[in-house]
């Protein structure tokens, strides 16, 4: 046994269960574990996050938040700060994914979905955010430079240049601040439908339940926006995608359409030359080959958003330095 398991399996007794009630749920693309607890009728999730690697806190704190806002967030049963332990409501299995390929109806998990954001959108306002921190310019920069890091190299044997890198800066950083031209909310940043758990017993927003939101931010209303609709893991009919987002601006008629499609342009084709960068990573990196197989999809969303007239100076970046015959999917070297 390692120490690891020793140190999660003295938590589990402290909270009054069995280490051997606990089985592996899942793992992501970061360093936490999940594990489902289960005796008799008594259910539960563990999250296992060892603190030299991921930080807890941050998944508390948007949780607390998420239920002052009346959003369905699984409730924090207990937490070791400490040891990265946190114990949490069991929300279920019936994620918006496995609804979706049991034969749901994806018109309304979608609607449901850009309700629940619609309600905290609505619902937020800035001085809930003060231990939030704000996606900077800076920051999404660095998360785009993956792209010039660890994907463009593993397609061309090659280090980006220097010059090419900063260019490579020079317009994204023209075009940021009008990604800014809309009000700025609660960022849960990963917000597609394998994070969304459907729980018709709860009424209006609260039927969604929400996952994996440990890196919010506040930014741009857009960008969860454009997590849901141009999802890394999941083909969406843009048609619908098309009808919801014509619906939020009706929900929200303070905002001018203009602004807000050129910041949606904005977010989305940062969000997807981020996860292309991100999914090269987890391969070359972590050894984790798997998520090379979505890099195609997101070249489809980062091709259809650069046509906005305002992604103009990336749109000729793009061109000149990742051609067509470069929007490959790297070849694998994980596991």
């Amino acid at each position: 046994m390692t120490a690891r398991e020793e140190q999660r399996n003295a938590f589990l007794t402290g909270q009054g269960w069995d280490p051997a009630d606990c089985t592996l749920l899942a793992d992501d693309a970061s360093f936490r574990r999940y594990f489902r607890l289960t005796n008799g009728w008594r259910r539960a999730v563990l999250m296992d996050a060892p603190p030299e690697k991921e930080q807890t806190a941050p998944f508390v704190s948007i949780a607390e938040k998420l239920e002052k806002l009346k959003l369905s967030a699984p409730e924090v049963l207990a937490w070791d700060r400490d040891g990265g332990f946190v114990l949490l409501e069991d929300l279920g299995d019936d994620t918006f994914t496995a609804i979706l390929r049991q034969g749901g109806n994806e018109p309304t998990l979608y609607a449901q979905a850009l309700e629940a954001l619609v309600a905290l959108h609505r619902r937020w306002s800035p001085e809930m955010g003060g231990d939030v921190p704000r996606y900077s310019d800076d920051r999404f920069l660095e998360e785009a430079l993956l792209l010039t890091d660890w994907y463009l190299p593993a397609v061309t044997g090659a280090p980006v240049a220097d010059a090419a890198r900063a260019a490579f800066q020079d317009a994204w950083r023209a075009v940021l601040p009008q990604a800014r031209a809309v009000p700025e909310t609660l960022v849960l940043r990963d917000y597609h439908v394998d994070n969304l758990i459907w729980l018709p017993d709860r009424d209006g927003p609260r039927c969604v339940g929400l996952l994996d939101f440990q890196d919010a931010v506040t930014g741009p209303v857009t960008y969860d926006l454009a997590s849901l609709f141009e999802d890394a893991r999941r083909d969406v009919d843009q048609d619908m995608a098309g009808k919801l987002l014509a619906r939020y601006l009706g929900l929200f008629p303070e905002l001018d359409e203009a602004s807000f499609r050129a910041s949606y342009a904005i977010m989305a084709a940062q969000r997807a030359t981020k996860i292309i960068g991100i999914f090269t990573r987890l391969d070359r990196r972590d050894g984790k080959a798997r998520y090379l197989t979505h890099i195609p999809r997101l070249w489809h969303w980062l091709e259809k958003d650069l046509r906005h007239d305002t992604l103009t100076a990336v749109r000729q970046w793009f061109a000149e330095h990742a051609p067509a015959a470069l929007r490959i999917a790297p070849e694998a070297q994980g596991r």
